[in-house]
């Protein structure tokens, strides 16, 4: 992203989401909190543009948008389960579980790790929002290409000895390998009972051309945005990539999985599409 700017992916990942709850139903994430952090003026012109959001297109990129946070959710909730009590997002963006979570304070503490641009211009869309911050939410400013997650986690209140889960959603693709490779490595490290859940962009070697096209269209769009892309994976690499860091009973997901596990019966049309992104889940 442009140094000094908050990251216009964010933006329109948070649009898609809000447009979820509005033209969606049933809703895979039912999300509150989706419309008002827009900002009034945007969710207005949302509304405005339903025939624009209701096209095939529009429909499988709002799917997989919700779809990864749904997924994150239903991993945090495994994770819970095992033992987790703090829960990091990584490239928070405007994430909006902090301000909706349902789990009671003392079981839950939430960091979101941002770049500090973006980390600030959503603190400001919050407070024009009036929406507020609870008290089980640190912020955590971390440029991921200039400090590590250790680095960035060390400066605010984080517990290295207790289990966490960390969600990474629409970040990766954008990092180099060494980054990724230090992020991964940091969370190997956290107590047994977290985990991780991230999405990533398949190589274009694994792609049939349909998959190419996509890749190359939406390449081009987010190189224009000042965010390209800079690292792609091929499935198999990035489950040993875990699996040699320690993470077990990886599941790596893609249209197929994720439209039987969320999508099935319904009559909107709605589902995800391609074979570009695929999500990935691993415990610890």
């Amino acid at each position: 992203m442009r140094e000094s700017e908050p990251s216009r992916t964010a933006l329109r990942v948070a649009a898609r989401r809000a447009a979820h709850q509005l033209f969606d139903n049933p809703r895979v994430l039912d999300d509150p909190i989706a419309l008002r952090i827009i900002g009034e003026d945007a969710a207005v012109r949302l509304a405005a543009r339903a025939d624009e959001h209701r096209g095939r297109i529009a429909r499988a990129f709002r799917a997989f948008m919700v779809v990864r946070s749904r997924f994150a959710e239903d991993q945090l909730a495994q994770a819970i389960g095992r033992g987790a009590a703090q829960y990091v997002i990584l490239g928070a963006g405007l994430d909006t579980f902090a301000y909706r979570s349902p789990y009671p304070d003392v079981a839950l503490r939430v960091f979101e790790v941002d770049h500090p641009a973006t980390q600030a211009w959503k603190r400001r869309l919050l407070a024009a929002a009036a929406i507020e911050v609870p008290a089980t939410l640190t912020y955590a400013p971390v440029d991921f290409e200039q400090q590590t997650l250790a680095e960035g986690l060390s400066h605010v209140r984080f517990d290295p000895t207790i289990p966490t889960f960390f969600s990474w959603l629409g970040v990766t693709m954008y990092l180099t390998g060494d980054a990724i490779d230090a992020t991964l490595g940091f969370i190997a490290t956290t107590p047994r009972g977290g985990g991780i859940v991230f999405d990533y962009a398949v190589a274009k070697s694994e792609l049939g051309w349909t998959g190419r096209l996509a890749l190359h269209a939406l390449s081009r769009r987010v190189a224009a945005a000042g965010e390209p892309f800079q690292t792609l994976f091929e499935p198999d690499e990035i489950r040993r990539r875990l699996t040699s860091l320690g993470f077990q009973s990886i599941i790596d997901l893609g249209a197929d999985e994720l439209n039987a596990r969320y999508f099935q019966g319904r009559s909107d049309g709605l589902s995800v599409r391609g074979q570009v992104g695929r999500l990935i889940a691993a415990e610890l």
